[in-house]
């Protein structure tokens, strides 16, 4: 890249953080199939990025708005906590559903066989999946050694 070409371009475009931030823009158009509008003269797109900066052959407003939406990222905060918000009360809603707590609008009876309680059902030896559902218990290191 001539020192030339970045001294004409700083006339152009003073700042030359800028300078860059265009020039790369300009390059990136060019490599994706951007119309030149100098020669190429076997030079790579970032030099003939510069060299169109300096000939004044792009239009400068336009390469700068291109700059600033490339660098723009158009989140909405409400939407997303929104989002979450859904997602959270689905699952909520299917694990309700899974642990067969889904709240049909009654209680059932205090006396009724549907009535929750807080005992924790007894485990029967012979079914392996009420002595899961039962819970678990805690073992201690001398227990591992014994069944080992």
């Amino acid at each position: 890249m001539a020192r030339v070409t970045v001294e004409d371009c700083v006339l152009k475009i003073p700042n030359r953080f800028q300078l860059v931030m265009m020039a790369a823009q300009r390059s990136r158009e060019l490599s994706v199939g951007g119309e030149l509008t100098v020669d190429r003269d076997n030079d790579k797109n970032p030099v003939v990025a510069l060299r169109e900066i300096a000939d004044e052959t792009v239009p400068l407003d336009e390469l700068e708005i291109a700059v600033v939406e490339g660098l723009q990222r158009n989140i909405d905060v409400d939407e997303i906590v929104e989002e979450e918000d859904d997602d959270m009360l689905q699952v909520t809603e299917a694990l309700n559903e899974l642990a067969g707590l889904v709240d049909t609008g009654e209680a059932p009876a205090a006396g009724s066989p549907d009535a929750p309680t807080t005992e924790t059902p007894a485990a029967d030896a012979s079914d392996p999946m009420a002595a899961l559902a039962a819970g678990f218990e805690d073992v201690t290191i001398e227990d591992v050694k014994k069944e080992d």
